[in-house]
């Protein structure tokens, strides 16, 4: 029977060295595991605060080696989502384009709901029979400036009748047809309105230069009472249009003439209202149908009690 190998390392004095180290950590590990199996039994408070000493000690190399383990399980959640990033990001791409147009159309609803409220509350402050219509198109000869509406006789506009915007006042008719009517452009060189500067009320006659721009000349002689940044509205003066209806600023002085633009610009006006004139707006309609002015004895005695 052949005789088993002898677990001498013989005389290689490190190998000697070696299986002498692990019996050595062999007896030790043994030696400390029965001592904690003594403690643990006959003194158990001693054993937990052995137990949460080595727990704050490991505490490092626990969160180390966790930290290891996850990167290591979530490496296939990497590859994946780099492999995926292209398409993620075109998809991305198209869907903040699409929130941008989402947010310009949003931007342009409100600002059409506030032109629109504009409008709407310019109709509800005023008394006087109103006809919203828009601006289609305008004239193609540079000699006039008009601009054609649609609405015409058979909706009640007539010749004369003034014409604004939410910004100020346009114009007035010029001619209807049974549909559609011209707007004679304050910028028209016969259009001439009754105007008065808005804070202290000071008289003058704009006048149309046909170059998108107003002459206003002052009817006080002597030096002119104008300077640029004036804003202008009507004076009602003349029976057509009602008065303070924005109409110009100052933009330049020139001796006693000063040139102003209108505050509203017909080629970027959509929605307008047509009313009746100012002389029109202040009778009462009498029993036949017609308007009739109100007599200020009249007035003054049905107010009296």
């Amino acid at each position: 029977m052949a005789r088993p190998p002898s677990r001498r390392p013989g005389h290689n004095r490190k190998a000697q060295y070696s299986l002498f180290a692990s019996y050595v950590v062999a007896m030790t590990g043994a030696a400390v595991g029965l001592l904690l199996v003594v403690v643990a039994i006959f003194d158990p408070t001693g054993f937990a605060a052995i137990r949460i000493a080595t727990a704050e000690i490991t505490r490092p190399a626990s969160v180390t080696m966790k930290n290891m383990v996850s990167g290591v399980a979530s490496i296939d959640e990497v590859l994946a989502s780099y492999w995926r990033a292209g398409s993620q990001n075109v998809a991305l791409r198209r869907q903040v384009e699409a929130d941008r147009n989402r947010i310009i159309e949003a931007k342009a609803v409100a600002q059409e709901n506030l032109r629109l409220k504009k409008l709407l509350k310019l109709v509800e402050d005023d008394g006087s029979e109103l006809l919203t219509a828009r601006l289609i198109a305008s004239s193609s000869t540079s000699t006039r400036r008009l601009a054609r509406l649609n609405a015409g006789r058979w909706q009640g506009v007539r010749p004369g009748m003034p014409v604004r915007a939410p910004e100020g006042l346009i114009g007035r008719i010029h001619t209807t047809t049974p549909n559609t009517a011209e707007v004679l452009l304050l910028t028209d060189t016969s259009n001439i309105v009754p105007v008065r500067r808005a804070n202290d009320s000071v008289p003058a006659i704009s006048t149309g230069l046909g170059d998108g721009t107003l002459e206003i000349r002052a009817l006080a002689a002597g030096r002119n009472p104008f300077k640029p940044g004036d804003l202008l509205v009507t004076s009602g003066v003349g029976g057509v249009y009602q008065p303070n209806i924005p109409v110009a600023v100052i933009v330049r002085i020139a001796g006693e003439i000063a040139y102003g633009v209108s505050l509203a610009n017909p080629s970027r006006v959509d929605a307008v209202v047509v009313e009746r004139s100012f002389e029109e707006a202040v009778t009462r309609p009498e029993g036949n149908g017609q308007l009739a002015p109100v007599e200020p004895d009249a007035a003054q005695n049905s107010a009296t009690p």
